[in-house]
C-alpha cells in the first residue's frame, strides 16, 4: 500500500472554475508529487446541460446569460483564454461524454495498456489528466463540442492512445461502472460541486474557487502531522 497522502479531486469538464484551477491543480503535483497521489473523479454537474443552463438560468437569460457570466468569470483570470463560441455558438449537450471516454482512458492506465508515445504526449501529466485537461481546453479555449464523440476521438487521437485498449474499457461497460463510482463517491463524500479536493479519508474538503496556498496548507497540515495524532486546529 502507497504511504502517499491520498487526495480525491472531483470535477465536471464543462465546470468553467475547474478550468480556471487546472493551474493550481498542476502546481501541487508539482509541488508534493513524491508525497501525495491525486485521482481524478467526474460528477455529471452539467450532465444535462439543457437542463442546467436551459431551464435553471431561465431567469438569468438562458444560455445567453450565462456565457456572459462565464466570460466575466475567464476575464479576471489572464491565464486562460475563452473562445467566443463557448455557451453560444458551441453548446454541448452533456459533460458526460467525455467524463466516460476519461475513465475508459484511467482504466486502460491502470491496466498497463498507455504506451510510451502516449506518455510523451501528456509531458509531466499521466494521460488521462492530459486528455483531461485537453477536453477543458478544447471547449473553453477553442469552441469545440465536447458532447461530440468525433470531437472526444480526435483528442484522443492526438495522444496516440491505444483507442482499441479504450473502446473495450466502453464497450464492456466498465467505463460506466468506473463513472458510476464516481458519483457514489461524491454522495459519500458530500461533495457540493466543482471543482473539490477530498483529503484525510473524507475529513478535509476544499470546495470551489481558492487560492493555491489554501490548498497547499491543507497538504501542509497533514504532511506534518505525526502519524494517528490529532489535529487541534
Amino acid at each position: 500500500m502507497s504511504d502517499k497522502i491520498q487526495v480525491s479531486y472531483f470535477s465536471d469538464t464543462l465546470c468553467v472554475w475547474a478550468y480556471v484551477a487546472q493551474i493550481r491543480l498542476d502546481e501541487l503535483e508539482s509541488q508534493f508529487g513524491s508525497d501525495i497521489e491525486i485521482t481524478q473523479h467526474f460528477i455529471p454537474i452539467f450532465g444535462s446541460t439543457a437542463h442546467r443552463i436551459g431551464v435553471g438560468w431561465e431567469d438569468r437569460g438562458g444560455f445567453p446569460g450565462y456565457s456572459e457570466h462565464v466570460r466575466e468569470i475567464c476575464s479576471e483570470f489572464p491565464h486562460i483564454d475563452l473562445s467566443p463560441d463557448a455557451w453560444t455558438r458551441t453548446i454541448p449537450t452533456s459533460s458526460a461524454v467525455s467524463h466516460h471516454l476519461i475513465k475508459a482512458v484511467q482504466l486502460a492506465e491502470g491496466d498497463g495498456e498507455i504506451g510510451s508515445e502516449a506518455g510523451a504526449a501528456a509531458g509531466d501529466r499521466c494521460a488521462s489528466e492530459e486528455l483531461t485537461w485537453r477536453v477543458r481546453r478544447a471547449f473553453f479555449r477553442d469552441g469545440q463540442n465536447i458532447s461530440d464523440m468525433d470531437c472526444l476521438w480526435a483528442l484522443a487521437e492526438e495522444m496516440a492512445l491505444p483507442m482499441g485498449a479504450v473502446e473495450q474499457k466502453l464497450k464492456r461497460g466498465e467505463a460506466m461502472a468506473a463513472l458510476c463510482r464516481d458519483v457514489e463517491l461524491r454522495d459519500e463524500y458530500r461533495v457540493e460541486g466543482s471543482p473539490t479536493y477530498v483529503l484525510n479519508q473524507g475529513r478535509q474538503k476544499l470546495y470551489g474557487n481558492l487560492g493555491y496556498r489554501i490548498i497547499e496548507a491543507n497538504v501542509q497540515e497533514i504532511l506534518s502531522r505525526p502519524e494517528h495524532q490529532a489535529s487541534w486546529c
